[in-house]
């Protein structure tokens, strides 16, 4: 018993299982030195894991992005999110939404907020057009990759 493991971070692991819980995700993980915890409906609680887990990821992405790929819309368009979160449209309940349908935008315009890890990040337009379709709904829980506006 003399050689100590080091503590793992028990108020992170439910800081994470709060956030699967209120973003219905599946999976999380984060990374923090030498230390990786994976928080998992998947049958994996919680993992604490020296190793990158790449086969269940892309499930998530890939049931994810089969919806939006049903919507009649191009997807060279689309603004895909850059993160897994909760997309918010207004930079505060009951705030004016940043976009609506049929507004012009111009490049680097915040078109939406994703929440990540209690960090509200601000989502710019790619490039300058017209919002033809907004894809997602305040508060929704969003992948990577997900389709979240159309700009044409």
């Amino acid at each position: 018993m003399s050689t100590k493991k080091p503590a793992v971070d028990q108020a992170l692991i439910r800081d994470l299982a709060t956030i699967l819980n209120e973003t219905d995700l599946t999976e999380i993980e984060v990374e923090q030195d030498d230390l990786r915890i994976r928080v998992s409906r998947n049958g994996t609680p919680v993992a604490p894991q020296a190793y990158a887990a790449p086969a269940p990821a892309p499930a998530p992405v890939a049931a994810a992005a089969a919806e939006p790929a049903a919507k009649p819309a191009s997807s060279g368009n689309a603004v895909p999110s850059p993160m897994v979160g909760t997309a918010y449209m207004s930079p505060s309940p009951g705030a004016r939404a940043f976009i609506e349908v049929g507004q012009s935008v111009t490049e680097g315009q915040t078109l939406l907020i994703i929440e990540a890890m209690k960090t509200m990040n601000q989502i710019p337009s790619p490039r300058s057009g017209k919002i033809v379709e907004i894809l997602v709904a305040d508060g929704q829980p969003v992948e990577y990759g997900e389709p979240l506006v159309m700009i044409e």
